[in-house]
């Protein structure tokens, strides 16, 4: 099936086309698959001059039997004393990075913020979250740098060491919220001006109008609701 794995059949068609000698793009075409992926499975497997079809079936399945075998076992999330299942916590973490990426963060990051929202402390160092998500440690800089950026956390020095470690805000959400309530003020804004210029009592302008209503409406709750959540923490 097209954007599967390869069959012994799509091999045996790519032996054929080469020995008709066509490029990679016809193939690809024929097999409705993209050149990139028939040109990987020549070089993987002898190049142009020496592809066999039958040959690649079989190393393709031990280079796959290989993996499966060196893969190692999933590192067990630290527990600090509280008696919490593994398992459980892993599918909270699972959870929390399907959510994140529903709400349009990149995978990677998703899963960095999903990490360090699990553990107690907050704060990991680079190397406990390769450890822990089992990726490569630019994969992780790569991620940290971005929730930086966007300010969803910070870095700060290991006491009494030289290594880093990154740390949640604990305020990330609040300002998330505030960030929206000031995206909707504008969106208000530039609703009622589009209101004025294309007339009140036209359709249009109607539609303008009702859609600043409703944002000016949902802005004031949002706005009361984190000036009392403010307060919340501050008695607390």
């Amino acid at each position: 099936m097209p954007g599967g794995r390869l069959t012994n059949e799509d091999r045996r068609q790519i032996a054929a086309g080469l020995a008709e000698g066509l490029g990679y793009a016809e193939i690809g075409r024929r097999l409705d698959r993209p050149a990139s992926t028939v040109m990987r499975e020549v070089t993987r497997n002898g190049g142009p001059g020496d592809y066999r079809a039958d040959r690649a079936q079989k190393d393709t399945g031990e280079r796959a039997r290989r993996q499966k075998r060196a893969q190692p076992p999933e590192p067990e999330l630290p527990d600090p004393g509280y008696g919490r299942d593994p398992r459980a916590v892993q599918e909270i973490a699972d959870a929390w990075t399907a959510q994140l990426v529903g709400q349009g963060l990149p995978r990677m990051e998703a899963r960095v913020l999903a990490c360090l929202h699990i553990t107690d402390s907050g704060a990991l160092t680079a190397g406990e979250l390769v450890q822990r998500l089992r990726v490569s440690p630019a994969s992780i800089s790569h991620a940290v740098a971005w929730l930086e950026q966007q300010g969803m956390l910070k870095r700060e020095r290991v006491p009494g060491g030289r290594r880093e470690r990154y740390v949640l805000d604990d305020e990330i959400w609040l300002r998330n919220l505030l960030a929206s309530v000031e995206m909707q003020q504008a969106l208000a804004a530039e609703s009622r001006r589009a209101a004025e210029i294309l007339g009140p009592d036209t359709p249009a302008g109607t539609r303008f109008e009702d859609s600043a209503a409703l944002l000016i409406h949902v802005n004031e709750a949002l706005r009361r609701a984190t000036e009392e959540w403010r307060q919340r923490l501050a008695e607390r």
